[in-house]
């Protein structure tokens, strides 16, 4: 997959599989196109040359919410409980309390903090079970213990066999990442999925492993141009 605005490459020579029941991380210096990708996945953007295909439903978390400033809480749900024709929505309600969110269903966006719409965007993106979810920088503004609860819930979805992309510039994930920021650290496992891309930006150097269920997901950021991420099997 390849994508270009004007003659900025942005995209160079992607490709990417991703099994069921994987959590895979990407991580990049801010820019580097992670954005991008998740959007052509989800067909929000096209690409200038490749292909795309997904087996399952699609739930997508993007960077900015996709919420009304003038709408309740409850409005928004009745709302995506339309879009995604569902005849109940207790779903939601369960995820916005596991994320912590307390704020009345009664209250209208604008009146909402940063961190707590960022809850309710990220459960109306999952409020219809997909099977691959697309997560763009999904738990920036929570706090600690909600972060924590964020990484709970997509253990807790892989294990279901769901298939879960997280996209961050920060290569931190709680105990879910075990060793990050470690350019010297191995690669391990034998690889199952791999994505390669390059572009003409330099990228910093970084390995990240994170502990996905049931794969180990290693998440690796090579420096001056080049990126490559492999999962597969772990120790």
């Amino acid at each position: 997959m390849r994508k270009a605005y004007g003659r900025r490459p942005v995209l160079r020579g992607v490709s990417l599989d991703v099994p069921r029941g994987c959590l895979l991380g990407i991580v990049g210096a801010n820019g580097a196109g992670k954005s991008t990708l998740l959007r052509i996945l989800v067909g929000q953007a096209a690409a200038d040359s490749g292909t795309v295909q997904c087996r399952g439903r699609i739930g997508y978390c993007p960077q900015d919410t996709v919420l009304h400033p003038a709408l309740t809480v409850r409005e928004h749900v009745r709302f995506f409980q339309a879009a995604y024709r569902l005849d109940a929505c207790e779903r939601v309600w369960e995820l916005l309390e596991r994320l912590r969110f307390d704020e009345s269903p009664r209250s209208r966006l604008h009146t909402l903090s940063g961190g707590t719409r960022q809850k309710l965007n990220l459960a109306v993106g999952l409020m219809h079970d997909p099977e691959v979810l697309l997560l763009d920088e999904p738990y920036q503004g929570f706090d600690w213990e909600t972060y924590l609860c964020f990484w709970e819930i997509a253990r807790a979805l892989c294990e279901r066999g769901r298939t879960v992309v997280v996209v961050s510039h920060l290569a931190r994930a709680s105990g879910a990442v075990r060793s990050w920021w470690s350019p010297t650290s191995p690669m391990t496992g034998n690889a199952s999925m791999c994505c390669t891309a390059s572009r003409t930006a330099s990228w910093p150097s970084t390995t990240a492993l994170l502990r996905g269920v049931p794969h180990e997901v290693v998440v690796a950021v090579h420096g001056h141009g080049g990126a490559s991420c492999c999962a597969g099997a772990g120790p």
